[in-house]
C-alpha cells in the first residue's frame, strides 16, 4: 500500500495536473468531478479536501466493479444499453475539471460478453464526451488520470505488488521531496521540444521498426501537444495526424486492456487511410468489432512518442496509461484509433466545428484506442522541402 505521505504527494502531482490541463484558471465555487475506483478511495478523499480549501466544490463519484459492469452488459436489454441517467447531460454541461482515478480489480471481466454490446453502449455515451470535448475546446474544463496500484495488474504485469507499486511510485515522482516541482521540470523540458517540432514543415513521418512500415501525414494546422497534465504520469509528445494520409503497417507489441478485454499482437493494415486488415494473436474477435464500430474507430486519431529521457517507467505494467509511456532501452510510439484530440490544431480550438475538422482531417468515433509499440524504431520525416530528417531514434527525439 502506498504510505499516508505518498498518497498525499499523489494528491498535490493531481492538482498541479488539473490546473495545467485547463486552459482557463479555476475560479471558487467551480464544480470538479472526482470519479474513482474503491482501491483509489484514499487517493479521492486527499483530493477532495484540497479541492474544498480552494473554494470549489468537488463532486465523488464511484466506479463500477467488475460484477457491476458484467451485470450491466449480462442482463441490460436493448434499451438499458443506451440509458442515460437523468441529469447526466445537464452535469457535464456545467462540470469545470475532472479526475479520474482508476484502481482496477479485474482486466478481463467482460471477455465473454458480446463486443457488440460494449460497443453499442459506447456509442450511446458518445455525447456526454462530445459536451466535455466541446467545454475543453472552450478552455471551460480540463480533466487528469491517474492509475492506483492493484493486485490485478501486478499479477497480469508478473510483478509483484511491491514491485508494482514501486513503479507508480517512481513513475510519478512520489519518491521525490517535492514531485510537483518535478513535474514542472520535466513540462518545462517538454516544451522545449515541442517546440522545436512545431517549427518544422512536415509533410509525412515514416516509422520504422522490425514489425512496422507506417506512414502518417500529420496535415495542416498542426502541432505537437503532450505533457499538459492531461495524465500522470505523462511522457508522450504527439499529435492527431490527418488520418487520410495513413499508409502502411502498424505493429503492438504490448498487449492492450480494454473494456474488460485483452488483446495481443495486434497488427493493422492500413490503405488510403482505413484499416483494411487486421490480425491479433489473442483477442482478434473483440479487436475487428471494436474497428467496425462506427465509421472513424478503423482510422487513426493520434500518434505519440515518449522519449526515453523522461519516462522512469522500465516495466511492462498492463496499463495502457503506463504502457504507453514506457522508456525502456527504445522508449516508444503509440498510434490510437478512433477519436482525434483538438488541442492539436495550430489555432484556436474553440473555432473549430464537424464541416472544419472534416476537412482537416480529424477523426471522430465513438473510441479512442492506444496500441503501443516498444520495438526499437526510427521516425523519419520528410520535410516539404523535399529534405528528409530523423525526428526520432534510439529511443529519443532527435533535435
Amino acid at each position: 500500500m502506498l504510505t499516508e505521505k505518498q498518497i498525499e504527494k499523489y494528491a498535490d502531482v493531481l492538482l498541479w495536473a488539473l490546473y495545467t490541463a485547463r486552459k482557463k484558471r479555476y475560479m471558487k465555487n467551480d464544480i470538479i468531478m472526482i470519479r474513482y475506483d474503491y482501491a483509489a478511495l484514499k487517493v479521492a478523499e486527499a483530493l477532495q479536501a484540497r479541492i474544498l480549501d480552494r473554494g470549489m466544490n468537488p463532486v465523488p463519484r464511484g466506479g463500477l466493479s467488475p460484477s457491476m459492469e458484467k451485470n450491466f452488459y449480462d442482463r441490460a436489454g436493448e434499451k438499458q444499453l443506451v440509458f442515460q441517467p437523468p441529469g447526466d447531460r445537464e452535469f457535464y454541461r456545467v462540470l469545470h475539471g475532472a479526475v479520474y482515478l482508476n484502481g482496477p480489480e479485474s482486466l478481463t471481466h467482460l471477455v465473454e460478453v458480446d463486443p457488440k454490446k460494449i460497443g453499442k453502449a459506447a456509442v450511446a455515451r458518445k455525447p456526454l464526451r462530445d459536451i466535455l470535448d466541446r467545454r475543453e475546446e472552450k478552455g471551460r474544463f480540463g480533466w487528469t488520470l491517474c492509475l492506483f496500484p492493484t493486485p490485478e495488474p501486478a499479477k497480469t504485469a508478473g510483478l509483484t505488488m511491491d514491485q508494482y507499486e514501486k513503479q507508480v511510485v517512481k513513475a510519478c515522482y512520489l519518491d521525490r521531496e517535492d514531485p510537483v516541482a518535478e513535474w514542472k521540470e520535466i513540462h518545462r523540458r517538454a516544451k522545449d521540444i515541442k517546440s522545436r517540432l512545431n517549427r518544422l514543415k512536415v509533410e509525412s513521418l515514416h516509422v520504422e521498426s522490425k514489425s512496422t512500415d507506417l506512414v502518417v501525414t500529420p496535415g495542416v494546422k498542426r502541432r505537437w501537444v503532450g505533457m499538459t497534465g492531461h495524465n500522470i504520469p505523462s511522457f508522450e509528445i504527439f499529435l492527431s495526424p490527418d488520418w487520410r494520409g495513413t499508409e502502411g503497417v502498424y505493429f503492438a507489441d504490448q498487449p492492450s486492456f480494454r473494456s474488460g478485454n485483452r488483446v495481443e499482437g495486434v497488427k493493422l493494415h492500413f490503405e488510403k487511410g482505413s484499416v483494411f486488415k487486421m490480425e491479433a494473436e489473442k483477442g482478434e474477435a473483440f479487436l475487428k468489432k471494436q474497428v467496425n464500430l462506427d465509421q472513424g474507430a478503423g482510422r487513426v486519431g493520434e500518434f505519440s512518442l515518449t522519449d526515453r529521457r523522461f519516462s522512469r517507467i522500465d516495466r511492462f505494467m498492463a496499463s495502457t496509461l503506463y504502457d504507453e509511456n514506457y522508456g525502456g532501452p527504445y522508449g516508444n510510439c503509440h498510434l490510437a484509433l478512433g477519436s482525434s484530440y483538438s488541442e492539436t490544431f495550430d489555432g484556436d480550438p474553440a473555432g473549430l466545428n464537424k464541416k472544419i475538422k472534416e476537412r482537416l482531417g480529424l477523426n471522430d468515433s465513438a473510441i479512442h484506442w492506444d496500441l503501443v509499440n516498444t520495438e526499437e524504431k526510427r521516425v523519419t520525416a520528410r520535410l516539404e522541402s523535399g529534405k528528409k530528417l530523423i525526428l526520432y531514434e534510439n529511443g529519443k527525439f532527435t533535435l
